[in-house]
């Protein structure tokens, strides 16, 4: 930071590099490079649940509201490196976040934004993730609603009995969509009824698609401009596995990206892909059965996949996944 504000010093003589380093400055001022992970708090700094409205006033509708005004894929560079420079030291602040974990110890959950609140699903993502983080798992998903506000929903009940996970979940769902009113001000009516102080798990949301807000269930929340960095990193990380819950494009698309890195052992294993619905993954969209034939053919190697509709099963095989079993289960 220090040498590219003595770059823009050496230039000052230079109108466009006057103008460069203005709006350079205004976005440093206003978006500032973080040292630590983003937060409810930070995210949602001015944010009244008695009043939903309050949140255009929160340091996240501001950077939105920037982010489009900017352009989405602005070619200024006043307006891209700075960005590049906050997602950097988002990367850094998330690298160091995770060296408290063994990678084993991290699961991803992926699917839809579309999951409502009161779905079935919903409940069994919850519960899968509160159970995992009972057991020491650091869960992950892409931070925004749906499935993904599930995962760290059940996450941030870990500890709580069965009745409080059930008078909670009971609370959110007088808004069933992120695009009911109500949705984020239930979240933050749940998070003061049953405070959070021992248990963590680590959002991965962005900007580009800012219009689902971020769920504030998520202790850590690394939130990035560029998604593509942002997709990539929740699969990277999470080496523990990766469980997958219905979905559209998107989903299809981390189900491939994941196939991918597990048949190369970008990480140097290949970690679990559990399947959690069995109708959609084999009939809806047959990516599963896909997969097995792509296996038995030989054009994917060590794939560690599992499918099924009940919660236990899912838990089951995740834990059966660690540092130690990891090369034989592949070899």
């Amino acid at each position: 930071m220090r040498l590219f504000r003595i770059i823009l010093k050496k230039q000052e003589n230079s109108l466009f590099f006057c103008k460069f380093a203005a709006i350079t400055k205004t976005y440093m001022d206003n978006y500032q490079i973080r040292r630590e992970l983003y937060d409810a708090k930070s995210l949602y700094d001015q944010f009244d649940p008695a009043d939903e409205s309050s949140y255009s006033r929160c340091y996240d509708s501001h950077v939105y509201n920037d982010y489009i005004a900017s352009g989405k894929h602005s070619r200024d560079l006043a307006v891209t490196l700075p960005r590049a420079l906050h997602d950097h030291s988002i990367s850094d602040a998330l690298h160091r976040f995770l060296k408290l974990y063994d990678p084993f110890n991290v699961v991803g959950v992926m699917g839809g934004h579309a999951m409502k609140r009161s779905d079935e699903s919903y409940r069994n993502v919850a519960f899968i993730s509160k159970q995992l983080t009972e057991h020491g798992k650091l869960m992950v998903s892409g931070g925004g609603p749906g499935a993904m506000e599930a995962t760290h929903f059940g996450a941030w009940m870990a500890g709580r009995s069965e009745a409080e996970f059930d008078e909670a979940l009971e609370t959110i769902r007088v808004a069933d969509t992120f695009r009911d009113a109500g949705w984020l001000s239930s979240s933050f009516r749940v998070m003061e009824r049953f405070p959070q102080t021992h248990f963590r798990s680590l959002g991965i949301p962005t900007w580009f698609y800012g219009h689902e807000p971020s769920t504030p269930f998520a202790t850590q929340i690394a939130k990035y401009y560029d998604n593509s960095i942002r997709e990539d990193t929740i699969l990277t990380v999470a080496v523990g596995g990766i469980i997958f819950t219905p979905g559209s494009a998107g989903t299809m698309q981390e189900i491939f990206q994941e196939a991918a890195q597990d048949h190369y052992k970008t990480c140097e294993v290949s970690s679990p892909m559990a399947f959690m619905g069995v109708d959609f993954f084999t009939k809806d969209i047959p990516v599963y059965p896909f997969l097995e034939d792509m296996m038995a053919r030989g054009k994917y190697h060590d794939l560690l996949l599992s499918i099924s509709d009940e919660p236990d099963d899912i838990i089951k095989n995740i834990l059966a996944f660690s540092r130690e079993n990891a090369k034989e289960i592949t070899r």
